[in-house]
């Protein structure tokens, strides 16, 4: 099985940023194990039209997109829960 390229949006790479070092440190290690199982165990497709997919970090959210085509992940946000889907 081939591995995908993950991409951020400016946005999503900017909430990492902001993130506590630690908690930064362990949203990452489960992004990049995104590259090689983009439906890992726990993922959830988000409700609606969008292709939108989901990861749960501790209190943290990952929403991404993924294209089988092209083989990549966008990281679109990471949020803290309570905000993740506004």
């Amino acid at each position: 099985m081939s591995t995908y390229e993950v991409t951020f949006a400016r946005s999503a790479r900017r909430e990492l940023e902001g993130l506590p070092r630690s908690v930064a440190a362990r949203i990452l290690e489960r992004i990049q194990a995104l590259s090689e199982n983009p439906r890992p165990h726990g993922c959830r497709k988000i409700q609606g039209p969008s292709q939108l997919w989901r990861i749960r970090v501790g209190e943290y959210r990952v929403i991404y997109q993924i294209d089988d085509k092209d083989r990549i992940v966008d990281i679109i946000v990471i949020r803290h829960r309570s905000e993740a889907y506004r």
